[in-house]
């Protein structure tokens, strides 16, 4: 992945759009919407990420059609879902011969909530994921680093992606916090409504609050794209010595940030399958130093 823009994305994010056209729309509204859009994706540099054009491409839709698919049910639902299996899941993590990696597991797996990448969420798929939580062994030298950074750093940052997924999250934090007593623990949500993505809204429903400071970003881009945080969101950046960043979206917008930060997600999407060579919902966790080398 040399360059943030891949011609894949651009596929992906027209062929959904042109699925997802409302119905009731004049055709005047359908014309101007797929010529703009067009212009913005012609227009996009090569620095830029897919999240950043969908950002631009929301805009477009309020602005002609009023408004963008709304996913408040589909996060409540899965946030109510995980909650009803928290307390389950943590004996599981405590009965573990490692519970640290039993609950990053855990964490990882949920990443599999994604409306944007999964074309079906299925309940029962995530189950079958939760029961077999130990074949999603994220073990290597990323993993092994982790642990030493958790263990020798003060300040971490852990960047959020899906709501449902969220609840996993907070099982993860809470047992680092029981392994690193001496961390300092901010999470930082999305600071607008996008996608599926976890907001403070969300946050607060699955009291993600009782585990660390949460605070959002400023904006709604499905990632953390730099550029655009807030003011108090950028010095929350630059105050960590470690971030973890789970999910697709924060791996495409950060990267090539050259901070001391681990990925944690599902490979999803065929492009990062072939690119990671495994198949589909397989776990990685990969650090950013390592990015930079390619």
């Amino acid at each position: 992945m040399s360059t943030l823009l891949r011609s894949e994305c651009i596929r992906c994010l027209t062929e959904k759009q042109l699925s997802s056209l409302p119905k009731d729309a004049r055709e005047e509204q359908k014309l101007e919407f797929l010529q703009k859009m067009c212009g913005i994706l012609s227009a996009a540099p090569r620095d830029v990420c897919s999240p950043v054009i969908l950002h631009q491409i929301n805009e477009l839709r309020r602005e002609i059609f009023g408004s963008v698919h709304d996913y408040a049910e589909e996060k409540s639902y899965y946030n109510h879902l995980l909650l009803k299996k928290e307390q389950g899941i943590r004996e599981k993590i405590h009965a573990a011969e490692d519970s640290l990696l039993t609950a990053m597991q855990f964490s990882l797996v949920g990443n599999y909530i994604d409306f944007s990448a999964v074309e079906n969420v299925e309940e029962e798929y995530l189950e079958k994921l939760l029961k077999e939580v130990e074949k999603s062994c994220v073990t290597g030298d990323a993993w092994d680093r982790l642990k030493h950074d958790l263990g020798s750093l003060r300040n971490l940052l852990f960047l959020t992606d899906n709501a449902g997924e969220g609840v996993l999250d907070k099982l993860f934090l809470e047992v680092i916090r029981e392994y690193y007593p001496h961390l300092n623990v901010k999470v930082m949500v999305r600071g607008e409504s996008v996608l599926n993505d976890m907001t403070m809204e969300d946050a607060t429903e699955i009291g993600l609050q009782d585990v660390a400071e949460v605070y959002d970003n400023g904006n709604g881009i499905a990632g953390t794209w730099l550029p655009e945080l807030s003011p108090q969101a950028k010095t929350i950046w630059e105050e960590a010595d470690v971030i973890i960043a789970k999910g697709q979206g924060n791996y495409e917008t950060l990267r090539l940030c050259g901070e001391n930060i681990y990925f944690i997600f599902l490979c999803k999407c065929e492009m990062f399958c072939r690119n990671f060579q495994v198949p589909q919902y397989t776990g990685v966790m990969v650090h950013g130093e390592d990015e930079k080398r390619k």
